[in-house]
């Protein structure tokens, strides 16, 4: 089983998180920032990854330090749980549509961290979820886990249906790209190597 599990604390947050690329029988999310937690959801159950994430934040002050450390976190337990890198599909893609939006994720397991994301976001909060944070998740997890990846939202006018799609997409193109290919041999790389 490809799995991974930690513990971070800082000043403003206290963050568990466990991950599991091969069983998604158990998702529990709880950071204490419902909106959050709904879209954590939808990127596990759509990306058939086993996610556990429990976390305590500064939210007296904004939902800021405690999206962008779980960000962090998940990145990291990605890279850990992807080991060697041995004949996964390396690449994954999703368009997915949500009522009247669509949203996109592309990304690689490259070993090269990048973003590119492209969302109009005109609501600033859901609950207690600042909209722009969506972006510094993405961002936290791209680079935590060494991933180039490009998000989009396409079109659509409601703010909760641009971000649902996002991380919808986000959960399945991140499924396809961890998935064993019996047909790889080794890593899928020209280099022989991803880093």
């Amino acid at each position: 089983m490809r799995t991974a599990s930690k513990s971070r604390e800082t000043l403003e947050t206290k963050v568990e998180v466990s991950v599991n690329l091969d069983d998604s029988s158990e998702i529990s999310i709880d950071t204490g920032v419902g909106f959050f937690d709904h879209m954590l959801n939808a990127l596990a159950r759509h990306g058939r990854i086993g996610l556990k994430v429990q976390a305590q934040g500064d939210l007296h002050i904004d939902s800021h330090h405690t999206v962008e450390d779980v960000g962090i976190v998940l990145g990291q337990l990605v890279r850990e749980a992807l080991g060697d890198m041995q004949s996964i599909n390396r690449y994954g893609s999703s368009y997915v549509p949500m009522d009247e939006a669509l949203g996109f994720v592309a990304l690689d397991i490259s070993g090269r961290p990048f973003l590119v994301f492209e969302a109009e976001l005109e609501n600033e909060k859901l609950g207690n979820f600042d909209t722009e944070l969506v972006r510094e998740f993405m961002q936290a997890f791209a680079f935590q886990s060494a991933i180039t990846l490009h998000a989009k939202v396409l079109y659509g006018h409601n703010t909760h249906h641009k971000i649902e799609a996002l991380f919808k997409a986000l959960g399945r193109a991140l499924g396809e790209a961890v998935r064993i290919n019996p047909e790889i041999k080794g890593v899928n790389s020209t280099k022989g190597t991803i880093e």
